[in-house]
């Protein structure tokens, strides 16, 4: 193996990451009064956003293809990811920032602590809809029925698995989910080779055609190199 090829993310296929409350606020720069936003993660996975949400009283729902899995599968998925995953950011340490984190063994118990919220939350309400099995271009919701429609680490992360018309498909799907005056927020803009995503262009223009207003925030969260800035699309 080369040392070039050493320095990126392997990743077969897309992780089942678990990512709490903060790191949604910190990644997507939300606002701190959200109580009577209703919120769609997109690709959550066995993140415990949603769970948090629904504990503070936020209306919020999840969407993964994994969720069609069951209980178990999706549970052993996410549980084998965090330490799947934290050898993998063991072994690159030093490319990444560490600030929020504190360093690789915290952030690993951080993936712990999610995955137990979120746990305890999906057995509890599958039953409740707030878990919903879907994947991207074409989402089983209602137009207009989202006041932020967010998108973490899956769009442009896994851009070599999905071409630009798949991309430019999803992102028009999330503004057709937000109502008037909604937002979609994309996290990060960077593959997992840690490159900016290359049709970035013709994407902001199908974005503008359909009547959106994209523009690029400073993230709060920079964690993977490269990674400072969000793409937040006003509908």
């Amino acid at each position: 193996m080369s040392e070039n090829k050493k320095e990126i993310y392997e990743q077969v296929g897309v992780a089942a990451t678990c990512r709490g409350f903060e790191e949604y606020k910190r990644m997507f720069v939300l606002p701190d009064e959200l109580g009577q936003s209703r919120i769609l993660d997109i690709a959550g996975g066995a993140a415990s956003f949603t769970a948090d949400c629904h504990a503070q009283g936020i209306d919020a729902i999840a969407v993964d293809p994994r969720y069609a899995l069951g209980p178990e599968l999706m549970l052993a998925d996410g549980k084998q990811e965090i330490e799947t995953s934290t050898e993998k950011l063991r072994a690159l340490s030093h490319r990444f920032d560490w600030t929020f984190y504190g360093n690789i063994d915290l952030h690993r118990e951080g993936r712990l602590r999610s995955y137990d919220k979120f746990a305890a939350d999906y057995a509890l309400s599958t039953a409740n809809s707030r878990y919903i099995a879907g994947s991207l271009p074409e989402l089983p919701f209602e137009t207009g029925t989202f006041d932020f429609v967010l998108c973490s680490h899956f769009l442009f992360l896994y851009a070599e698995q999905f071409d630009a018309s798949f991309h430019e498909r999803a992102v028009l799907e999330m503004m057709r989910l937000c109502r008037a005056g909604g937002q979609v927020r994309i996290y990060p803009l960077l593959s997992l080779r840690w490159e900016p995503y290359p049709h970035m262009d013709k994407l902001l223009e199908a974005i503008r055609q359909a009547g959106g207003r994209p523009r690029f925030e400073r993230s709060q969260l920079p964690f993977m190199p490269g990674s400072e800035d969000l793409l937040a699309i006003e509908v």
